[in-house]
């Protein structure tokens, strides 16, 4: 039976705490703060509060600790020779997630980062539909991450939630942007975004650019899961809050007609998906890879690509201009 530490049982820590302990594998657990570890129900022998102490137990391990942690923390665990899943950010810089890449692929090592949105069945549904050409050629895609909510203290909003829907879009145009243009406020005075609104101008060769943006924020009101594909022959709005029906698809066009154009509505339908739970069919790919050998469905490398466009997100709020994004 495969042996994974949990490392971190904090504010995300507990889901895959809860999830872990459904799955067939033998769990361990690490957290610095005592009292959390000692509401983890396993044995204590596979407990601690000294996460080095485990290394030597375990087949691998999933890292859910505080940002700026995981590149250390990586690093030693690749470099024993253990596989890794880590929650995004892979890292805070992309030339620390290029180090982690470089290293599993040397060793022959899976390395997983927590890109969550990529195993909801609504988000596979939507790059086939792409794939397929259903929404003909696209014009622009729009995503929103925001609701009035406690901040992270380790990151700003864009590294903590705009990057959710950054490697969404990437994983639905199986590509990365060329540029990018942001625009950032720092409303708590920390030193650290908390509303950001990302411009994403993606490459299609011969066609025009598609644009893409990705809000996101800790002060608007509710709770917004929300990502619009607009194409010239359909349209499509994804809520992730929704259970069930979470897409609804827009047969909507415009149509050139005596020198005008007109807005022609179309059908609605409303596209129902079963209940699944997207961390677990993410654990559970880990495990599967760890166990077959083979590629993890989100690699290292999709973690790499998404921290570079937060850079230069970053970058370009700080120069106000746009960011080329090289190949």
């Amino acid at each position: 039976m495969t042996r994974i530490l949990l490392i971190g049982v904090g504010r995300w820590g507990v889901n895959h705490l809860r999830v872990l302990k459904s799955l067939p594998i033998e769990l361990f657990a690490a957290d610095h703060d005592r009292q959390r570890l000692s509401s983890v129900d396993i044995p204590q022998s596979r407990r601690s509060t000294d996460v080095r102490s485990l290394f030597s137990e375990i087949d691998a391990a999933v890292v859910a600790t505080p940002a700026q942690t995981h590149f250390e923390i990586c690093r030693e665990l690749l470099e024993m020779g253990k596989d890794v899943f880590v929650e995004k950010p892979i890292t805070l810089a992309s030339d620390d997630a290029k180090t982690l890449v470089e290293l599993a692929e040397k060793s022959g090592l899976i390395l997983q980062v927590g890109h969550i949105f990529r195993f909801d069945p609504a988000s596979l549904w939507m790059r086939n539909a792409i794939v397929e050409g259903r929404f003909g050629r696209l014009k622009m895609l729009r995503a929103r991450f925001s609701g009035f909510k406690r901040p992270r203290h380790d990151t700003g909003v864009t590294f903590a939630d705009g990057i959710h829907f950054i490697d969404l879009f990437n994983f639905l145009l199986g590509a990365s942007p060329r540029r990018v243009h942001a625009v950032m406020q720092d409303f708590f005075r920390r030193g650290l975004d908390d509303q950001s609104l990302i411009l994403l101008e993606y490459d299609k060769g011969n066609q025009s650019p598609i644009l893409a943006t990705v809000e996101a924020g800790y002060h608007a009101p509710g709770k917004f899961r929300e990502v619009t594909i607009v194409g010239t022959e359909s349209s499509a709005v994804c809520d992730y809050n929704v259970a069930q029906y979470k897409i609804k698809t827009f047969e909507n066009r415009h149509v050139a007609a005596d020198d005008m154009i007109k807005a022609q509505e179309g059908a609605m339908h409303q596209l129902e998906f079963p209940p699944e739970e997207p961390l677990r069919a993410e654990l559970a790919a880990f495990i599967d890879s760890i166990e077959n050998r083979t590629s993890s469905p989100v690699d290292g490398w999709a973690g790499f690509h998404a921290v570079r466009v937060v850079e230069a997100a970053l970058e370009s709020a700080q120069t106000e201009a746009w960011i080329n994004i090289s190949k």
